[in-house]
């Protein structure tokens, strides 16, 4: 009975949530119409934080709810960005480094050292994985920036994400598809402790015609900001073993509102740039997400892997680590333009990537490994950061 009253509040509070999104809809097409320009940003981004929570009392929906969080805090920086240039005369940009190095702690803090050695036990499907991650993915990026003719800074910024380690967020997406999360972990921990020598070197050859590529600077700027949180995350997870639920729920809490907020500032600072470039961001995006998924799918075909294996190199090798690479934009590159990529192509990877994991989801193959639930960890654990 409580239950059954549980279900039919929740489906009360979620026509309520569309309600309001419908009336914000309505408002914002009216102020556009009328012309009312003091009156088209309120409406257009509480219709889109009213969708995000919409989504969150969804379960099929869940996966849309961060994306929107995003879409909320960018439409919040397009309409007002003196919002998100200084509070008191701090400047909020000088906030971006310490807050990826906040999520990568929350990154170290979902993995664990058993992670890191599972490596030994998959060898042939990390090497795989690895192989096809730093190579696939950089030399897409140089080839979608070239064809779509971004300016320099754009540019390098589309060959960062490339170059970048994979994210946790792979690892969302492969629990949802069924498919191998034990080395989707693994290819995520594992690329990450390469990513100091390989994320440089991938640099200094693609885009070091574009724009100043400093190796050392990028390589120390890769262990202080994501491999000095991330180890500091694993040895918290390591001594709050048993006893870290409380860390569990509050750190994807914490690293979304990070990474929305990061965002944002990047939006206001490179405002006319994104409105120039923003829809050929996404269609880059786009395909270079689709190039990584492809052929990090027949790669691993060709290396004889299973096919739940397969499924799991492919979004592995197309879903980036969007923080690190917004980090060394900004860090390094010294340029928000150069952080416009990661920050689209962040956002789109948790879109392509739990539509393929909805669709992977709803087909198991045949030769599915029987033990796939024992190496499938928990959602608690896995479901932590979107980036």
């Amino acid at each position: 009975m409580a239950e059954q009253e549980s279900r039919t509040q929740s489906s009360t509070w979620s026509r309520w949530l569309l309600a309001v999104s419908g009336i914000c809809l309505f408002g914002f097409l009216a102020a556009w119409a009328l012309g009312i320009k003091a009156f088209i940003g309120p409406p257009f981004i509480l219709m889109l934080a009213t969708l995000a929570i919409y989504f969150q009392t969804k379960p099929s929906l869940k996966v849309f709810t961060f994306t929107f969080w995003v879409f909320a805090f960018t439409a919040a920086a397009l309409f007002y960005p003196v919002a998100f240039f200084s509070w008191g005369g701090f400047e909020l940009k000088r906030l971006n480094v310490p807050l990826i190095q906040l999520i990568m702690f929350g990154m170290g803090a979902s993995l664990s050292f058993g992670d890191f050695a599972r490596a030994v036990k998959m060898p042939k499907a990390v090497l795989i994985g690895m192989l096809l991650q730093f190579t696939v993915m950089p030399l897409a990026g140089w080839s979608v920036a070239h064809v779509f003719g971004f300016e320099p800074e754009v540019a390098a910024g589309v060959i960062l994400i490339g170059s970048c380690s994979g994210g946790v967020a792979s690892n969302v997406m492969a629990y949802l598809a069924r498919a191998n999360v034990a080395l989707s972990v693994t290819m995520t921990a594992c690329s990450t402790l390469l990513a100091p020598l390989m994320t440089p070197t991938a640099m200094k050859i693609l885009a070091g015609r574009l724009v100043p590529i400093p190796f050392m600077g990028m390589m120390i700027s890769i262990i202080k900001m994501v491999i000095l949180p991330i180890v500091a995350g694993l040895i918290a997870n390591w001594l709050l073993h048993g006893r870290r639920k409380w860390l569990d729920r509050i750190l994807p809490v914490v690293s979304m509102a990070a990474i929305c907020f990061i965002i944002a500032i990047i939006a206001a600072n490179s405002r006319n740039e994104l409105l120039t470039a923003g829809f050929l961001l996404i269609g880059a995006a786009a395909v270079h997400n689709t190039i990584g998924y492809t052929l990090g799918y027949f790669g691993a075909r060709a290396a004889r892997l299973s096919e739940i294996d397969c499924r799991t190199v492919a979004l592995e090798v197309g879903m980036q680590n969007g923080g690190m690479a917004v980090g060394l934009a900004i860090d390094v590159l010294k340029s928000t333009n150069a952080a416009l990529a990661p920050a689209i192509f962040g956002t789109w990877m948790n879109v392509s990537g739990s539509t393929l994991a909805s669709w992977w989801r709803e087909s198991i193959p045949p030769d599915a490994h029987a033990d796939q639930a024992e190496k499938t960890k928990e959602p608690e654990r896995i479901e932590a950061l979107p980036t």
